[in-house]
Parts: C-alpha cells; structure tokens; sequence
C-alpha cells in the first residue's frame, strides 16, 4: 500500500461509526485530484469531437481521421508503465507534475500545427497531450484509492470518477461552440472546387478555433502543477528492477487482475467508439450537421453522469460486481436496439449505452486493484495500458462505418445507415465482456 495509507490509518471506529468515504485530513488533496479528472474527462471528450472536425477540414474519410484517437489511446500504451515507474521510484506528487507538464506541451504544439495546417502534427501534439493525461490518471487513480480504507476504496474511486463525466459535458459544449459550429458549412465537393488560396483561408479559420480551448486550458494544469509541486505524497521507493520483475509476475498471475485489464481494454474501446461515432450515428439517422448531432452526445453524458452518482449511491448496499453485471447485460440488450430499432427508438437506445457505460470504468478499476499491496502501482498502469482499447476499437468501428461490413446483419437497412447501424455490433461484444468480468467476480470472496 502507499505511504499515505501507511501514515494515515484511519481512526478506529465503533460499531455504530461509519468509515468515511474521504478522511477529512485528505480532503483538499482529493479536491484537487478530483480537478485532475474533470480535467482528462474534459479533454477525452473534446478530442472525440475532433474526429468528424478532422474529417471535414482535411476531407478524409472515417478511418483516416479516427487516428486522432489512435494517437491519444496509443499514448496510454506508451507512456502508462513508465508512469508507474516515476511514481513508484519517486512519488505521486512527481507523477502528476510530469503528466500535467506533458499536457501543456502538447497543447502547445496545436499552434504550429494549425499555422502550417498540418494533420501529422496535430496527431504527434495530440500524442503529447494524451501522454501526459495517461501519466495523471495513472497517478490519480491510485493515488485516490491510498487516501483512506481500503473497505471504502471502491465507493471513494467511483466518488472521485463522478466528477469526470461533469469535465465531459464542459468538454462538449467547447467542442459544440468553439470547434464544431466554427466548421464552415462548405461540403467536401464544395472544398473540392476552391482554389488553393481559398481552402487555406477556410482551413485556417477552422483550425483557429480547434486550438482555442486546448491552448486555454493550460492556465488550469498551470494552477494544478503549482500546488502539487508543494503539496501530495513524497514517499520514495528504491526498488530496482528485480522487484519490478516480481512485481509483475504477481499480477500477471492474478486472474482478476489480468481479467481486469482485459476488461478495460474492450470497456474503454466500447466507451470510445460508442462516443466517437455518436455524432455519424445521427448524421445519418436525422441528416443534422455536426453542431446539431452534438446536442446528442450531450443528452446521452447528462445520463452518464445522473447514472453514475446514482450507482455509486447503490453500491453502499449492493455489491459492485453484482451491480455491473445487472447494467452490462441491459446494455446489451441497448446495443441491439441501436442496430435493429426504429429511428426515433435506436436514438433512446444509443444515449441510454451511456447510461449502461456509467460505473463501468471505475468498478473495474476498483475491482481488479483492491488487495494488489506492493503491486498497486505497477497493476495500475496496467489497467491504464488498457485504455489503448480506445485507440483499437474506435478505427475498427470506423471501418465497419466505411466498408459497410456488417449490413447483411440487418437487411430491412439499407446502404449509409445500414452500415454505421450493424457497427454497433462491436460495442455489443465489449459489453458482453464486461459482463463476463461482472460475473466472474459476483461472489464477494473473490
């Protein structure tokens, strides 16, 4: 366990006492923590909305401009062990520095990128970005897990991951007025018949507002990368390498650990391509633009966020994985209506798999990190790796998108709708999966 849940045991209690959720003694540090989720949630979902922006200022199709999140899901991959690594070696309070510095230097990189109009440096700033934002959650996570007991570690993870679908929605309103509807109306033949001087105007223009919330939003890491320079954990772990190597043969023999990752994996991938391929889902469904088919995405986080306070209240008396093997197979069930429903219906089922995704990422944190020890941190990164789910599901569903692979799964649809309808097959299969999790761990002596 962590040097905060060395130092600060918490008091002991009587029978009739209930253990705080939140010691007090920790609750400006898990404020700002909890500032650090708002703020990878703010910029998770706004990066979404990136991918039909890209689509349309480059004229690219599906595939192509869904690498902007195999770049930011890529990052996670990348950069989540050595993570680990820092904060294991060093401390929390490190590991949030560096992913908060990492972030303001990627947001940065949008400025040129946008000057020269050049996609491949937006996805290498991108790259950046996320990096750091895997470096944080990778901190974050157990960082809060540490800071209290261990009987409430679960409820506190999904109290802290609560406030992440708020930086959510702030995130798609910047995306909705300060990126989408600054997206000239211009269609791609349109764009096609403009001279070279002309396009590069329009694109200019669109790219400008693309930078605007990213490059702001330094001024919050700035404030947050001020405090924790002062303030957090400062515990120092000399373990070398052969206690790395330990360490990870540990895990990797845990089957709900490795169970765990595999889990996240195909959550996190069905959480991104559900929300990545929203706004197309409704383009062809309504034949509303993209500042218009964001207002779904919206409905659908207000539902994530109402469902995720709502289970995190249920779980003071229902077991967690009970809980979430209740959802996922509802959830299912959602999936399949996107695919086979009416209009009017598929569009209640598409903003309701939100609802169904809303405990999902922090129980299976929770789940798979509760008892690890020493291996916490090590088996944090781990699950954070999985978040490259993201950066594979999401291209995978954009292909079904363009290739209309999956239409002779419901012939009554026929040619766009069709195919964007019967991709939403893969989000059936990660939810199933998340059931099999569910299940796996319904006892409570797992």
């Amino acid at each position: 366990m962590s040097d905060v849940a060395k130092n600060a045991a918490p008091a002991p209690t009587g029978p009739q006492q209930e253990i705080p959720v939140v010691p007090k003694r920790y609750r400006l540090t898990f404020f700002m923590l909890v500032t650090c989720f708002v703020l990878w949630g703010l910029l998770n979902n706004m990066t979404d909305n990136l991918v039909p922006a890209f689509g349309k200022i480059f004229m690219m199709p599906a595939v192509d401009s869904s690498m902007v999140q195999f770049f930011f899901y890529g990052a996670y991959a990348v950069l989540a062990i050595p993570a680990s690594l820092i904060i294991k070696r060093w401390s929390f309070r490190h590991g949030l520095l560096v992913g908060l510095g990492f972030y303001m230097i990627g947001a940065l990189g949008y400025i040129p990128a946008a000057i020269m109009q050049n996609y491949d440096i937006f996805l290498w700033s991108i790259f950046i970005l996320a990096g750091g934002l895997s470096v944080l959650e990778t901190t974050c996570n157990p960082y809060v897990l540490a800071l209290g007991d261990e009987e409430t570690s679960i409820r506190r993870i999904n109290f802290a991951q609560a406030f992440n679908p708020l930086g959510s929605m702030a995130g798609l309103f910047l995306a909705k007025f300060l990126i989408l509807a600054h997206l000239n109306p211009a269609t791609y033949d349109d764009r096609i018949a403009m001279d070279a001087q002309e396009l590069a105007d329009v694109r200019f223009e669109e790219l400008f507002w693309v930078c605007v919330p990213y490059v702001g939003l330094i001024a919050i890491a700035a404030v947050l990368w001020g405090y924790f320079l002062f303030h957090g954990s400062t515990m120092k772990d000399n373990s070398g390498p052969v206690e790395f190597v330990k360490n990870l043969k540990k895990l990797l023999a845990n089957r709900k650990y490795v169970f765990g990752v595999i889990t996240q994996f195909f959550y996190v991938g069905m959480q991104i391509t559900v929300w990545t391929w929203m706004i197309k889902y409704m383009m062809v469904l309504s034949g509303v633009p993209e500042h218009e088919a964001v207002n779904y995405y919206i409905y659908a986080m207000f539902l994530f966020i109402g469902c995720r306070w709502l289970c995190t209240f249920l779980m003071k008396w229902i077991h967690a994985p009970r809980l979430m093997a209740v959802i996922a197979l509802i959830g299912m069930g959602i999936c399949l209506g996107t695919v086979y429903l009416p209009n009017t219906s598929a569009t209640i089922c598409l903003m309701l798999i939100s609802a169904c995704m809303s405990l999902m990422f922090p129980t299976i944190y929770g789940i798979a990190l509760r008892g690890l020890g020493e291996e916490v941190k090590l088996g944090a990164a781990g699950l954070i790796m999985a978040i490259v789910g993201g950066a594979i599901i999401t291209p995978l569903q954009g292909g079904f998108i363009d290739g209309g692979t999956l239409s002779w799964l419901a012939p009554e649809f026929s040619g766009e709708e069709a195919a964007v309808r019967t991709s939403y097959f893969v989000p059936f299969v990660c939810m199933g999966i998340v059931f099999l999790y569910a299940v796996f761990n319904w006892k409570k002596s797992n």
